[in-house]
């Protein structure tokens, strides 16, 4: 079974402003709950494309989303290749070799099914091989890391990633054990973790091992890198007035996001009386929300997992805007 509660559903599908013949992409499939909103929402002339690079999520899809839907193409890959996949989908338009879509959706993260099965090796909650890896073809596994890589490499993705103070110790107390035998599961590496934290800080903040989780599965998939990567892709694929939805989860995702689409947005630096811009700081995108959207009380009652979450949408500009 592939159960998950889709996050902001309502609010991240509504973003995108769905005309019913329009494309539009659904970069996170998952479990296919803004998929399923975007579908009802499309005529017979619409079309939804859904990416995801976890054969489970695909599998899932042609059994319960639209097993018979025309309107529907399914696509098995990470998101970060959304530029070169849509030119290999019949009926996208392109202009200029760059194809054309409505609107893009990014749900980032991992999907409650790949927490929630513990043999996945996500959740430090199951003891399981030490895996991570969102595409099981993936070369790159948990346990390569955990055993492999120096331990200031370790070391310096716990920090960065997870935001771990004692990224230090914990990645000498791996280094220590390593040394006799491989680290082999999810079980075998929490233990370790709470001994390279200090016992008065695992009494406070959640399971010690959040942090130093959450920054393995960010490198094994390089989720950080897939996100500029497709956000910068569904800005070159959006149609004049097409919208992207963004949908994060912790601080290093929505910072990226901010900053990202920040980019695309007008910065003229002409006096303001001047009757036109002259300095040529035209931007593609305004902001649709200047502050990200959360989830509302009643949400957070139904779901838990959707406490951090942020939605930043964008619209790409009709026409580079030369009035003032």
């Amino acid at each position: 079974m592939f159960h998950h509660i889709t996050v902001l559903k309502k609010e991240a599908t509504e973003g995108l402003r769905i005309k019913p013949d329009g494309i539009y992409v659904d970069c996170t499939l998952g479990g296919g709950g803004h998929s399923s909103v975007i579908l009802s929402q499309l005529g017979e002339g619409g079309r939804l494309i859904a990416f995801d690079q976890d054969d489970w999520a695909l599998d899932n899809a042609r059994r319960n989303l639209a097993p018979d839907d025309q309107r529907l193409t399914l696509v098995k890959s990470n998101f970060r290749y959304i530029e070169q996949k849509l030119r290999e989908v019949d009926g996208v338009p392109q202009v200029n070799g760059v194809p054309q879509v409505d609107g893009f959706l990014f749900d980032i993260g991992v999907s409650s099914p790949q927490f929630d099965e513990g043999e996945r090796g996500f959740s430090y909650n199951a003891d399981a091989p030490l895996d991570m890896r969102m595409d099981q073809s993936a070369a790159l596994t948990a346990r390569e890391i955990i055993n492999e890589w120096p331990e200031r490499e370790i070391s310096r993705i716990l920090f960065q990633y997870g935001e771990e103070k004692f990224a230090r110790r914990i990645a000498s107390v791996i280094g220590e054990s390593r040394a006799g035998n491989p680290i082999e599961t999810t079980g075998q590496l929490v233990e370790l973790i709470k001994q390279g934290i200090p016992a008065a800080a695992r009494r406070t903040g959640g399971h010690p091992a959040k942090r130093s989780f959450q920054a393995l599965r960010i490198a094994v998939n390089d989720e950080l890198g897939a996100l500029e990567e497709g956000l910068h892709a569904a800005v070159r694929c959006l149609a004049p007035g097409g919208r992207v939805s963004v949908i994060t989860f912790h601080s290093l995702e929505d910072r990226i996001c901010k900053q990202i689409l920040a980019s695309y947005v007008e910065k003229c630096t002409c006096p303001p009386d001047f009757p036109m811009c002259v300095c040529g700081g035209q931007g593609q995108l305004k902001l649709i929300n200047r502050k990200p959207i959360v989830a509302s009380p009643e949400e957070l009652d139904m779901n838990a997992r959707a406490r951090s979450a942020k939605l930043r949408v964008a619209e790409k500009l009709e026409t580079r805007a030369e009035d003032k």
